[in-house]
């Protein structure tokens, strides 16, 4: 089973940029749909970005980080990363990196899907 390991997280003031790392254990298809989560305490799990190919790369994104986050994939296949941008304090929460063992579902109902593989979380805090 491919295992996930997140990196990059930290402490960032509010307006600042962050870039995190997930590595595969192994290379995953490029057709295997990646995607970033994150928890804040309290607070349901939130789907944020998601890629994969069908020849090119497609993604998709959740409306809280549109046009301030970024996820892309290495073609060897043992990385994704999420570079975040104009970070606020509300994006303080744990990132998780997840796999799934097919194609990204329809974009409206890929972070409402059960992963099949999850990294262990890093921490991200913003402060104002």
């Amino acid at each position: 089973q491919v295992r996930l390991v997140e990196s990059g997280g930290g402490s960032v003031e509010s307006g600042g940029s962050l870039r995190l790392v997930c590595v595969a254990s192994e290379s995953v298809e490029r057709s295997n749909c990646m995607a970033w989560f994150r928890q804040a305490p309290g607070k349901e799990r939130e789907g944020l970005a998601a890629i994969y190919s069908t020849g090119g790369w497609n993604s998709y994104y959740a409306n809280s980080v549109k046009d301030r986050f970024t996820i892309s994939r290495d073609s060897t296949g043992y990385w994704v990363d999420l570079q975040m941008n104009r970070l606020k304090p509300e994006d303080t929460a744990t990132y998780y990196c997840a796999m799934l063992n097919d194609r990204c579902p329809l974009p409206w109902t890929i972070f409402k899907t059960p992963f099949d593989v999850w990294g262990q979380g890093i921490q991200v805090t913003v402060s104002s």
